[in-house]
């Protein structure tokens, strides 16, 4: 039986864990992608006997949270950390009647689920459009790099960390992409074409801070849960040849 425990301090019970592997992780985000079809939080799997649910960063009931509802879901990308045992899930719902763009972090603690925390946006969150969403993001490359092309752990973390120091410190160094392009809600800075850029809108003066990442090499991508000021935020970026080529954000506005 399913006990939960709704404080935010079990992500630190989940940092130290040990490697996993890139199957069983994918297992688990299949697993979240049915439960989330289903609307039934119990088929997350495996948990632990002990999670720690959030959504928008705070302590919340996954027995009626988000996983709770039955969702058609249009589009999905998930990200593998073998080393830390953690995974990102992106899931769009383009369904009129409500949309929906979710992202999922999970931390897995010995060999479990010990964590999960949800962003979900819909309707007044930040250029929220669940159809333009999918519209993009269902075009552009993810497929996994040739594993003698693949940038190291440290390489993905250190662009997007330069992309999101750059908000607070105009004089940091990003490793822009040519071609780059940023969807932001369901805004798209580009156009599919080699010239798109995604160095345009950057604000100044905003700290991003507490950064919680998960990081996956095959991919070339790491999706970073961020502080934007005092609003829950992901950031996630496809790193190639150590340079951004795409960066995906999700802005909770109401939390």
């Amino acid at each position: 039986m399913l006990r939960l425990n709704l404080a935010a301090l079990g992500l630190l019970a989940v940092q130290a864990a040990a490697q996993c592997s890139r199957e069983d992780l994918i297992a688990a985000t299949d697993s979240l992608l049915a439960a989330q079809t289903a609307g039934t939080p119990d088929g997350v799997a495996p948990l632990a006997d002990t999670v720690a649910y959030l959504e928008a960063f705070k302590a919340a009931d996954i027995t009626t949270g988000i996983l709770s509802h039955p969702l058609k879901i249009d589009f999905n990308r998930s990200l593998h950390d073998t080393t830390q045992c953690a995974t990102y899930t992106e899931i769009i719902v383009t369904d009129p009647t409500h949309p929906y763009v979710i992202g999922t972090q999970m931390r897995f603690a010995d060999g479990k689920i010990a964590n999960i925390s949800t962003l979900v946006t819909d309707q007044g969150d930040w250029l929220f459009n669940a159809t333009g969403t999918y519209y993009w993001a269902s075009r552009e490359n993810w497929d996994p790099i040739p594993e003698d092309q693949r940038d190291s752990r440290e390489v993905i973390q250190a662009a997007a960390d330069a992309y999101a120091d750059l908000f607070n410190d105009k004089t940091v160094q990003v490793p822009w992409g040519h071609p780059c392009a940023r969807l932001e809600g369901g805004a798209y800075t580009g156009s599919g074409s080699e010239n798109d850029r995604c160095d345009v809108g950057v604000p100044n003066g905003v700290q991003l801070v507490n950064r919680r990442y998960v990081i996956d090499e095959t991919l070339g991508a790491v999706d970073v849960f961020i502080d934007f000021a005092s609003l829950p935020d992901s950031h996630e970026f496809r790193v190639e040849k150590g340079q951004l080529r795409y960066v995906h954000t999700l802005t909770v506005m109401d939390s």
